[in-house]
């Protein structure tokens, strides 16, 4: 089977993003997470207001991206966007409120820590934010909204970073490979040296 031209596939990935670039007076940004699975550390919040163009090639859904590419990709991102901002929220704030209001509160501090103003915003799942622009839900929208992707890549980046570098910390947990992600290695090495103080209390009571 013949892949798809790269341009023809950046092409159908700006589609619901080409909607907005072409309204007088509108600044769209895509806003995406990184972290909400994992068993230990934060979660990760980006929103990036992208130009139509130029467009960058091999920019997709963070999960399809090879962690070399999107590495590659971060620094073109980052000097390509409009604005860029990138939100944490922190394990004990995770078990103290819960997951979905952490991974909330975590869009709304992107969103409002903004260097422009945005009047649009592209949204993987997630509804009903607390932000003052107009809100678009896209399922799946990391794979379907360029915005959105660029906001995931520039996301798992900077959450990727710190995990390796509590790994150097923490070694017996992989953190470096697994990322914080409930791996069976992960959960065996909970079982057996308890927690690390990255680890979120409320995500792995039936391990330790």
């Amino acid at each position: 089977m013949s892949r798809i031209p790269e341009s023809e596939r950046l092409n159908k990935l700006c589609e619901p993003d080409r909607a907005f670039w072409g309204q007088d007076g509108v600044i769209l940004a895509g806003m995406d997470e990184v972290g909400r699975g994992p068993l230990a550390g934060p979660v990760v919040v980006c929103c990036a207001a992208m130009p139509s163009e130029p467009l960058i090639e091999h920019v997709n859904d963070s999960k399809k991206v090879s962690e070399k590419r999107r590495e590659a990709l971060y620094p073109v991102l980052r000097e390509t966007a409009l604005g860029v901002s990138l939100a944490w929220v922190w394990q004990d704030v995770i078990d103290e409120i819960n997951i979905l209001e952490a991974t909330k509160r975590a869009f709304q501090q992107a969103f409002d820590s903004m260097p422009i103003t945005v009047t649009d915003v592209l949204i993987d799942a997630l509804k009903g934010l607390n932000i003052s622009a107009r809100q678009h839900s896209l399922i799946h929208g990391d794979a379907l909204s360029y915005s959105i992707a660029c906001a995931s890549i520039l996301a798992k980046v900077e959450r990727d970073r710190y995990m390796i570098e509590q790994d150097a910390l923490y070694p017996e947990y992989g953190f470096a490979k697994n990322k914080g992600y409930g791996t069976a290695e992960h959960i065996a090495a909970l079982k057996k040296y308890g927690p690390c103080p990255i680890h979120r209390k409320s995500f792995i009571g039936k391990f330790v």
